[in-house]
């Protein structure tokens, strides 16, 4: 579904909030903010119907949405986000990672789920107006940062299956603490081979509420076997690899080739994943995008013909995975340290986002 457009960009209209956080409350969450616990003071939002198009860009306090009982987001699903971060810099400089690669990809999801494609310009800028305001939520500490959730949701308030023609989209955003509280350390993985996260033909390329919904149950029991997250294998054979949860998964092979499962259609596009081949080119690395399964994961690890894996995605950046379970076997082992390569592209990663080391990509853009 496209979108309305104006020729003139919209004009934030500006609330601040009455109810901000005092100094003392403020420096208090940021001492230990979590992940995913505490918000900011403000919100953005901006609306959109077939009739007008995208319209009514606000920064409002944060606060509880009003919805009608029959809004469509509540019925039928239609529901997309994205997730990236700010990053302070040691001079007080604000800085987000890849914002036109989220914008884009919250577009091709808009897609998918039938929602309006909002404007890459108009999503980098929602972003910008929520830091500008919140600039003092965004935290210093050593890996730290203040976690940035825009998301669309169909709020008409109709019930029957098409499309919605009427949407909200918003920005909220969050302090977010080290992912690795005492440092990175390898997980154990478990293999689902029960469940798969998305079907052919279905939503597993799209940033949507229902495959998260849909790796829950599965996760539930990951995490009954001593596992810190679930690998799905693709929907057809189940027996390629596909993702985790909610990250894309690397191997890294003995003679140092970096491989990942390629784009199926089901796989998301992670932007850390798309950084993380593009750094390893740069290193001169051999990089096989192609389909990898299961078992040859399997035979690695007991072999050594795969010497290290590891997850990416915006929360955690790099997790090195050490083990690998499933119903019928368990090889690797989480004790042994993490691999050299997983912890360099780590480094490098975060390096480049925290401005610790040149931006030879561009990939960086200024907030505040």
């Amino acid at each position: 579904m496209s979108s309305v457009t104006t020729d003139t960009p919209l004009a934030f209209r500006q609330t601040p909030s009455s109810k901000a956080r005092i100094l003392a409350e403020r420096d208090a969450i940021l001492a230990n903010p979590g992940f995913g616990k505490h918000f900011t003071d403000h919100m953005v939002s901006i609306d959109w119907t077939v009739e007008a198009g995208w319209h009514d860009a606000q920064v409002t306090p944060y606060g509880p949405l009003l919805l009608d009982p029959a809004a469509s987001v509540l019925h039928y699903g239609q529901e997309i986000f994205e997730g990236m971060k700010a990053y302070r810099h040691a001079d007080g400089s604000i800085w987000t990672f890849r914002p036109e690669a989220n914008g884009a990809r919250l577009q091709r999801s808009a897609k998918r789920l039938a929602l309006p494609e909002l404007p890459i310009d108009l999503f980098v800028e929602s972003v910008r107006q929520l830091v500008k305001i919140d600039a003092n939520w965004v935290p210093s500490a050593p890996e730290t940062s203040l976690y940035l959730r825009p998301f669309m949701i169909a709020n008409e308030t109709f019930l029957g299956v098409r499309s919605a023609q009427k949407a909200a989209y918003y920005v909220i955003a969050s302090p977010a603490g080290p992912y690795f509280a005492k440092g990175v350390a390898p997980v154990a993985i478990w293999v689902s081979s029960d469940y798969a996260r998305a079907a052919k033909g279905g939503t597993g390329a799209a940033k949507c509420g229902g495959n998260y919904a849909a790796s829950l149950l599965p996760q539930m029991e990951a995490s009954e076997h001593g596992c810190a997250q679930v690998l799905f294998c693709d929907p057809q054979e189940g027996k390629y690899l596909e993702e985790l949860g909610g990250m894309n998964v690397f191997l890294v092979m003995k003679d140092g080739t970096l491989v990942t499962p390629e784009l199926s259609g089901s796989i998301l596009e992670g932007v850390t994943r798309s950084s993380i081949l593009q750094l390893a080119r740069d290193r001169g690395m051999k990089v096989e995008e192609r389909k990898v399964t299961l078992d040859e994961w399997r035979r690695g690890f007991e072999t050594g013909d795969v010497a290290e894996a590891f997850a990416c995605g915006t929360a955690a950046v790099v997790t090195p995975i050490g083990a690998l379970k499933a119903k019928d076997f368990e090889v690797g082992d989480i004790s042994a340290p993490a691999g050299k390569v997983t912890m360099s592209l780590r480094q490098e990663l975060t390096d480049i986002q925290y401005g610790r080391l040149p931006d030879t990509h561009g990939w960086m853009t200024r907030l505040v």
